[in-house]
């Protein structure tokens, strides 16, 4: 039998539990790290997206990764964002993150000037170079302005410090162009989804797994259904994705750039697990769409209810 690839299943992209813009919510961090395990996953993504790493101050980042790690303990592998716009800070957190245990890191492209594909090029092997962790490429375009480009990708490939590449571009089209690089080059590289509507579509394409917001809410539920993906139970599969697209009504609540997170955080709330501030500028919902949330959440599983 082939070996599964280094990442696979469902990774969730952790929510960052916080007491405030600048503080880091300990108690709902433990609560929320224990719910996810609980629903069976097989790693965690720590400061990406979801957990709004960009937007933290980096005392927190640091924080969040260690006390992350200390908990988890080797139970699943922990991934820890490092996407920044100055390269000694990715690499200075990618060197706390092996000190206390992780088993990657994942770098979007800088942000704020876009990367043309040479400087990117020469960005990625610059931070490769100098990683003491695996790297997995995190195609991003909608928050760091480039997709990574497919010949890119296939350029990198003779790094042997990539290890994958998780991708929430939302272009199935370049998802197969990714899939075709780990086919015909990389066939130990890790191939992630992120946006997890198209789970069972990048299965079929060749995926590994998907890197979900919604497991943050709902972890038994995307395992589940990723598990019946594997076993070709497409009854099962297709009953699976219907709560999946349910699920995803949280996103449609709020109006604003960020709703997805906040749909989360309002969620988890919901669930008692952590409260829903955030660290980016986020709309604030009003009764109206709490009640909105509370209805979606009243759907899901009984197994992710506390």
């Amino acid at each position: 039998m082939t070996a599964p690839p280094r990442f696979h299943g469902i990774v969730p992209p952790l929510a960052t539990p916080l007491l405030d813009r600048d503080t880091l919510d300990i108690d709902g961090l433990e609560r929320l790290v224990e719910h996810v395990l609980a629903g069976g996953v097989q790693g965690l993504f720590v400061l990406g997206t979801t957990g709004e790493g960009p937007m933290l101050p980096y005392g927190v980042r640091r924080d969040l990764v260690s006390r992350t790690l200390r908990q988890v303990a080797g139970r699943v592998p922990v991934l820890v964002g490092i996407t920044d716009t100055v390269l000694s800070e990715s690499l200075a957190l990618a060197r706390l993150a092996s000190e206390q245990g992780a088993a990657a890191v994942v770098a979007a492209a800088p942000y704020y000037f876009p990367a043309g594909r040479e400087p990117l090029e020469r960005w990625a092997r610059t931070l490769a170079s100098g990683l003491p962790l695996p790297l997995v490429l995190y195609n991003m375009p909608e928050m760091v302005k480039v997709v990574l480009p497919v010949d890119t990708v296939r350029r990198l490939a003779d790094l042997p410090g990539i290890v994958g590449i998780k991708d929430s571009g939302g272009d199935l089209g370049v998802f197969d162009g990714y899939a075709r690089v780990v086919r015909d080059v990389r066939p130990d590289w890790s191939l992630l989804i992120g946006p997890e509507q198209m789970l069972p579509q990048a299965h079929g394409l060749g995926g590994h797994g998907g890197v979900c917001g919604g497991a943050n809410v709902a972890p038994h539920l995307f395992v589940g259904l990723q598990q019946a993906l594997e076993r070709g139970d497409e009854t099962l599969a297709a009953s699976l994705q219907r709560q999946v697209l349910s699920l995803g009504r949280l996103y449609g609540v709020g109006t604003e750039p960020c709703r997805v997170v906040v749909g989360i955080k309002a969620a988890l709330r919901e669930l008692g697990i952590c409260g829903d501030t955030c660290a980016a500028w986020a709309e604030l919902l009003d009764a109206g769409q709490r009640t909105q949330i509370a209805e979606i959440v009243a759907d899901i599983p009984s197994a992710e209810r506390h």
